[in-house]
């Protein structure tokens, strides 16, 4: 059994007042083993549709013209054995209030991690944890998301988690394959049409999943996890 797994995560949309209603955090998995070999893969793709090996793969990029690259990219996700993919929604951020729980939007951020992550962690495997990086003072939150992770799975030693640490997103073909796949559910949740190319990259996944990217997958999905936050329900759905 493979033993480590790698997680990347970046999120859409998170800031509380960049004036969208949705947002969603996300986490792509892999098995460390494989990281390398598909990295290389989407390496590959960006050649096949001549694309340089520079350009950074993002939502905010999907246009017609590179539509079938993005097409073939998702493909490949779905029809790995060795990726999967978790999202955690807010559907509508008017509804969150900091104040009442004495918190700040960044250490709101900070848990809404906990949560997307712990489901993703089990006792028998290690983790490499990877968030993209989002300002240079953010350290001591990863020392406190690696504790409260740890603890949640009385890894009191710290062995389960053996990593979590900010990267570049434009270095790692994973992080901005995470990237496609956030900001299609985050697209869907803020129910955006506008874009034709776009509008085809959620419905390839709808297709490929059978979901309408609204609702909730079962707690133990491994291939494409959704969990969407209800306001009305006092708490976190499939959490």
């Amino acid at each position: 059994m493979e033993r480590i797994v790698n997680i990347y995560c970046d999120e859409s949309c998170h800031l509380p007042n960049d004036g969208q209603k949705a947002m969603v955090l996300g986490a792509l998995w892999s098995f460390r083993a494989k990281a390398r070999e598909h990295n290389q893969a989407i390496a590959k793709l960006k050649a096949k549709h001549h694309l340089s090996p520079f350009f950074e793969i993002k939502w905010t990029k999907v246009s017609p013209g590179k539509l079938d690259f993005y097409r073939e990219l998702l493909n490949y996700f779905f029809d790995s054995r060795t990726l999967g993919f978790r999202a955690w929604v807010i559907s509508d951020k008017s509804v969150l209030s900091h104040d009442d729980y004495d918190q700040t939007p960044d250490e709101f951020y900070y848990k809404m991690h906990f949560y997307l992550l712990r489901n993703l962690i089990s006792t028998h495997r290690k983790y490499h944890i990877y968030l993209d990086i989002k300002d240079t003072c953010s350290r001591m939150k990863l020392r406190k998301l690696r504790e409260v992770l740890s603890n949640a799975n009385y890894d009191f030693s710290r062995e389960i988690i053996e990593r979590i640490q900010h990267v570049h997103s434009h270095d790692i073909g994973l992080m901005q394959l995470a990237d496609i796949l956030i900001g299609a559910v985050c697209y869907n949740a803020r129910g955006l049409s506008k874009s034709a190319a776009k509008n085809e990259i959620v419905q390839l996944i709808k297709d490929r999943t059978g979901l309408s990217l609204t609702r909730n997958t079962l707690p133990t999905e491994r291939k494409f996890n959704l969990c969407i936050w209800r306001p009305n329900n006092g708490g976190f759905e499939n959490a």
